[in-house]
């Protein structure tokens, strides 16, 4: 198995055709059998890796290369999802760049031949998957919320809770889903699980939602200033489902893949297994 067998294992299961721009292949490799996965995977990684023989190692988040350079290139793919939910095409670019604007000078002023670097001294294949994961957990969750409710209009916060707590990934996480705007007791409406876009798209993004009628956001994490904004515009609730078990979900889809491929596969750094 090479990286390029590995990465198109986790094209496929997200639909996808093309490597997008946060992830990438930064050292590769062949005749990979054995890999060692984490949602953070650098140099101390790369050393554990190698001093227990391990072929390749898999970060989920975008740690060097063109990943990092290039990560709020990725962020274009939230115009699809906004669309989606009614958030106009144009008023859905001009929201999201705004965000993008922040996010690329600071992603190209970072030191992304870092960890990519010390791949190619140790000669361990590396590799980084980050949105056909993030893909992958969003319709995993979102179907199974539209299933669970679907002939239930008056869902409230507390239900979605329930739902999300009966998980196995959110079930066996310490970081438990939690209400970050509103309450138990408030109707959710029509739910929208955010948690694919290469990060949060912003206080004009989040609100855009709302304004086009969504009810509750259910994402991985919420910035401080964009839970302000929210809770002023008074018109949606935010449910923060967990950011390691809603990565995990996705990333077990690939790995689980990959081991009925023949590969042997450790998780670690932070996947909930």
């Amino acid at each position: 198995m090479t990286s390029d067998d590995l990465m198109n294992t986790a094209l496929k299961l997200a639909n996808l055709k093309e490597i997008p721009c946060d992830s990438c292949i930064s050292y590769p490799g062949s005749n990979i059998k054995r890999i060692l996965i984490g949602i953070d995977m650098e140099t101390p990684e790369l050393l554990l890796a190698k001093s227990l023989d391990y072929d390749c190692v898999v970060s989920h988040h975008p740690k060097a290369d063109s990943s990092v350079i290039d990560f709020a290139e990725v962020m274009d793919v939230q115009i699809d999802r906004m669309i989606k939910s009614n958030v106009p095409i144009n008023k859905a670019q001009k929201v999201l760049r705004k965000q993008q604007n922040k996010i690329s000078p600071l992603r190209h002023a970072s030191n992304y031949d870092r960890v990519s670097s010390a791949a190619r001294l140790m000669k361990m294949a590396y590799m980084n998957i980050h949105i056909p994961a993030d893909f992958i957990t969003e319709k995993i969750v979102q179907d199974h919320i539209d299933k669970t409710f679907k002939n239930n209009e008056r869902k409230k916060l507390k239900d979605i809770i329930n739902v999300l707590d009966a998980m196995p990934e959110y079930k066996n996480t310490l970081a438990k889903a939690k209400i970050s705007v509103g309450s138990l007791n408030d109707y959710a409406g029509k739910i929208d699980v955010l948690m694919a876009g290469g990060t949060n798209g912003g206080i004009d993004v989040i609100k855009s939602y709302f304004e086009a009628g969504t009810g509750t956001i259910i994402c991985m994490h919420l910035p401080l200033d964009v839970k302000q904004a929210v809770i002023e515009q008074n018109i949606g609730n935010v449910i923060i489902a967990g950011h390691m078990p809603s990565d995990s979900i996705g990333l077990l889809k690939i790995v689980n893949e990959w081991r009925r491929e023949g590969i042997e596969v450790t998780t670690m750094s932070g996947i909930i297994e």
